[in-house]
This record gives C-alpha cells, structure tokens and sequence, in this order.
C-alpha cells in the first residue's frame, strides 16, 4: 500500500473492524470482489488506490472456496499478505484456511495465478513485517492492539513465470509431462528444504546440545501443497482417464493396473508424511526425511513408467478434449 494510506484502508478481512454484521460484511466483501473482477483490479470509495488483491482459499472445515480481497506489499517477485484481522486477537479465517490448505489462487489487476502461501517464521517473519510497515505503517498500529503476532505470508508462484509463458499442451501427453514436471519440481524443493533445515541445525548443535526444534512452516505448507496437488492429479487419473484408455485400448490394462497400485503405494507413504506434519512442533526431522526419501524415489519410478507407458497413446489425444458438436 502507498505508505500515506491511513490504517483502516490495510485491512478489509476482519468483521470487527466495522459496525454491521457478519453478512453485511460479507455482502461489503462480495461487492469489493465483483467491482475488483469489473474494472481490472481496479476500486473505488475508500479503497481507490489501494493496493489490492482477492485471495481465494479452500475452506479449512468446509472444503468450499472463500474469496477475500486483502491489502499487499510487494517484496521483491514475492507478494505479502498480513493477518491482522484489524487488530483483533484472533487470526482471520483466511490465515487458518491457507494453513490446512496452502494451494492458493491470486488476482492482481487482470492477472490471475496459482500460489503457495507459506508464513513467515522468526527472524525472517520480523524482517517482513518491517518491510511491511515502512510501505503501510497502519499494520504497527494493528499489531500494538494485540498480543498475538500478526502473520505475514509469502504468497510464491506455485509455477514460474518463465514456465507460464511456455505453450499451452496440445494434447494429453504434453499435459501429463507439464504435470509431472511440478511435482517433480516441487518434490525437489521440499528435499532442498529440509537438507538445508538439517545442515542449519548441524551448524549450530554440538555434541550434548538438545536435537532442536520441529520442521519449520515452510516445509510443512510446500509439503502439503505438494501432498494436496499429487492427490488431486491421481484421482482425476483413477477416476477419469485410466477407465477410458482401459476400455480404449484394453493392451493397456496391464499397465493400468499397476499404475493404480503404485498410487496406492504413493498414498500410504504420503499419509504417513502428513501424519508427521499433524503437529509441526514436535515432527521428527529425521523419520520425515526418510519417508521423503522413500516418497521420492516410489514417485519419481512411478512417473517414469507412466510416461513409457502411456505418453504414446496420449500424444493422440488432444488438450483441451474436443467436444464433439451435435
């Protein structure tokens, strides 16, 4: 936000800010969203100028999309978002949504994009919020209200730029290979990320020093997001494309099932990632990293042979599939 901006334009996500109720809030938020959508990220009244964008996140109990639109800061290709609930002394349901459901959707201006949302933690969190206030000092005046400390979170490309401008797949095969191109990436980055969170606590542990502390909420949001997008992917496969090329191309079968089993295979070493990450404080480093490990390597063999195995009948089909007209 432009740093002359009072405090009460930072914020539009707490009801506790404003004298109405709950649904006249939600209304005052869902016309927010339709003149942002209207006039190009563009809004007026006591928002013209603002730096704005709509966060869409999926519903921590509910599993429904919520769509917000909430001040920014822009930190270098990273944009920053801060759950200050106008002071209040929770977090926004927002915050906690993001938590259990990372996957993230941004509207800047006309663009729209896929993100990861990771909070800030420690030093790093502090840094953040600094940046903040010197671009929207009213976030001080929220965080002096409160005894809670107020999350700042990165909101990073779940798919960078340079691969966004890439060409659409045009057909099955392309699409797949996009797909596991992702995940391979971001299975990538949770392995770099905890090696270097193990070569952190290396440094500064010596022989009698305690073990020190659990994963940190960076590995933990990329490893959900990669957990929540690997799942979504071998759904849509086991009920929608393995039944149509087992009754397309009956040669196939064999391959198909044991593509089915390997996902089965993935999904019980990823329950047992996410069981590990239930509790951030106290997860064992050492027991998640050999269970990444084993994830990686089931993964990476998975899609390898998924590729031999289908990408020869899916470079037939094309993406988007055609409907046929009647």
């Amino acid at each position: 936000m432009a740093a002359a901006t009072a405090a009460p334009r930072y914020a539009l996500e707490s009801p506790h800010r404003m004298s109405t109720s709950f649904a006249s809030f939600a209304s005052f938020n869902q016309s927010i969203v339709e003149e942002f959508r209207a006039n190009g990220g563009k809004v007026g009244g006591p928002f013209e100028g603002a730096d704005l964008l709509l966060l869409t996140t999926t519903g921590a109990r509910s599993g429904a999309e919520h769509t917000v639109p909430l001040g920014y800061v822009r930190h270098g290709d990273d944009l920053l978002i801060v759950g200050s609930a106008g002071g209040a002394d929770h977090h926004p349901a927002w915050y906690h949504n993001l938590l259990a459901h990372p996957m993230v959707r941004v509207e800047v201006g006309t663009e729209e994009f896929g993100a990861i949302a990771v909070p800030a933690e420690g030093a790093r969190r502090d840094a953040l919020f600094e940046h903040v206030v010197r671009a929207a000092p009213g976030y001080a005046d929220y965080q002096a209200k409160t005894g809670r400390v107020i999350p700042v979170v990165v909101l990073e490309r779940s798919q960078p730029e340079a691969e966004a401008e890439l060409p659409p797949a045009a057909n099955l095969a392309e699409k797949l290979v996009e797909i596991h191109r992702w995940l391979r990436s971001q299975l990538r980055h949770v392995r770099a990320e905890t090696d270097a969170y193990f070569a952190a606590r290396a440094s500064h542990q010596g022989p009698g020093d305690p073990p020190g502390p659990g994963l940190g909420l960076q590995i933990r949001q990329h490893c959900l997001a990669f957990c929540e997008s690997l799942e979504f992917h071998h759904t849509s496969e086991d009920k929608g494309m393995f039944p149509a090329l087992a009754e397309q191309h009956p040669h196939l079968r064999d391959a198909i099932d044991r593509l089915r089993e390997e996902h089965r295979t993935v999904e019980r070493i990823k329950g047992e990632l996410l069981a590990l990450l239930a509790d951030i404080g106290t997860a064992s480093p050492e027991r998640f990293r050999a269970e990444l490990d084993r994830m990686a390597e089931e993964l990476t063999a998975h899609l390898d042979y998924e590729e031999r195995s289908l990408i020869p009948i899916l470079a037939e089909i094309p993406f988007p599939p055609v409907v046929p007209q009647h």
